[in-house]
């Protein structure tokens, strides 16, 4: 028996754990110290009513023998129709036209990031931004792909462009950008799948913040760009839309116009589904469906103004201290350079020692984060606030 070996190739540690466990040291050797965390994008605030709701129907239907419900149905890779419906809507809202047999549900993007690369050759050679969300780096990295880099940096705004001469079969693409905030124009991304298609390759595009964008020059979908459905499958979660992080949900799409090798990618996602995965409970499924209805829409809007509004206490923040960022407006994240030339790291441990507070350090993302720091708008306005107090104390002394 053999192990397979790429996994040796991965750091010891997640980023996230290091994170923790250094804040966790912290704080047991400090008790007495009052600990904010801005650090991991876990959600606060509670689930939309509307959803509780429709959950709590679906419980009662599951406590009676005539409306129990066991394993999903197959014909839709067990998504229930009355979800696929409100996803279909949610995406015509948008301007995008999908058929039923193009939306798989799952149980979170974070899994279907990595799950989808079964459906390819661990020859393919995968194209990240550098920095770079860690499992897609990982992930990759246990298949033995070939992993290269699109160089996002101050001077592009953390936007990196296709580069011409560079090849690539597989293109991770996540806007508006975790761990950066920045997120494509619809004519940066037309740029984009123009490339995918002039290398026959397949985008992946994480679409988990677009309800964070406001500003309309920017995509919400890969698909509001035209041709996109031939090269594009496009990953999106309930959780920082509508706060499942800890209910689990999501969806996947991928065209019946996605065709390699004279085969239809929707088909080979169908089987992999099928064989790998036994869907969503009931449960989940009837809370996500109520999330696009007109009221669930409205009630998760205010959940994520909420975000947006301690993204911007962030943001307002830095820029009384001239500290340069990106992300903060149309994201959850604040990506900011680190005062007076430190590292990540070293700027991690400062912020959590003289400040109590806790971030993420840009280099845990990739060699171009190293000089950046992640913070997060998903805390309490409470505690985003008296962070931010905190920090600029520190930082104008």
């Amino acid at each position: 028996m053999k192990i397979n070996r790429c996994f040796l190739a991965l750091k010891d540690s997640y980023l996230f754990a290091t994170v923790g466990r250094k804040t966790a040291e912290y704080k047991k050797a400090h008790p007495e110290k009052d600990v904010i965390r801005l650090s991991i994008g876990d959600v606060t605030r509670p689930l939309a009513p509307v959803v509780v709701e429709a959950m709590k129907k679906a419980v009662e239907e599951m406590s009676r023998t005539e409306s129990f419900k066991g394993y999903g149905p197959d014909q839709t890779c067990y998504g229930y129709q009355s979800l696929i419906e409100s996803i279909l809507n949610s995406y015509s809202r948008k301007g995008v036209s999908l058929g039923t047999g193009e939306i798989f549900i799952s149980d979170g993007a974070k899994s279907d990031c990595g799950n989808i690369l079964d459906l390819f050759s661990t020859e393919n050679t995968v194209l990240l931004p550098d920095p770079v969300y860690p499992a897609y780096a990982d992930a990759n990295t246990m298949a033995g792909r070939k992993i290269i880099y699109a160089d996002a940096n101050e001077a592009n705004g953390f936007l990196p462009m296709p580069q011409k001469g560079v090849k690539a079969d597989i293109i991770y693409i996540c806007s508006p950008n975790n761990p950066t905030g920045a997120a494509y124009t619809r004519e940066q991304l037309k740029e984009w799948v123009a490339y995918a298609k002039s290398l026959d390759a397949v985008i992946l595009y994480d679409a988990a913040y677009e309800y964070f964008v406001t500003d309309p020059s920017l995509a919400r979908s890969i698909y509001e760009v035209e041709g996109a459905k031939d090269c594009a499958i496009e990953i999106c979660s309930y959780s920082k839309t509508a706060g499942f992080t800890g209910v689990r949900c999501g969806y996947t799409v991928v065209p019946h116009a996605l065709i390699r090798e004279g085969v239809s990618i929707n088909k080979l996602w169908a089987r992999r589904q099928s064989t790998k995965f036994n869907g969503v409970s009931y449960v989940t499924q009837m809370g996500a469906a109520a999330v696009f209805s007109e009221e669930g829409e409205k009630q998760i809007s205010e959940n994520i103004a909420y975000y947006r509004k301690n993204a911007k206490i962030i943001g307002d923040t830095l820029d009384e201290l001239g500290i340069w960022y990106t992300g903060g407006k149309n994201s959850p994240y604040i990506w900011l350079k680190c005062p007076n030339g430190m590292d990540s790291w070293a700027f991690f441990d400062y912020l959590l020692e003289e400040a109590n507070v806790v971030g993420t350090p840009g280099s845990g993302f990739g060699k171009n984060g190293e000089g950046f720091f992640r913070l997060t708008g998903f805390g309490t306005e409470e505690n985003t606030r008296e962070a931010c107090k905190r920090i600029s104390r520190l930082l104008q002394k």
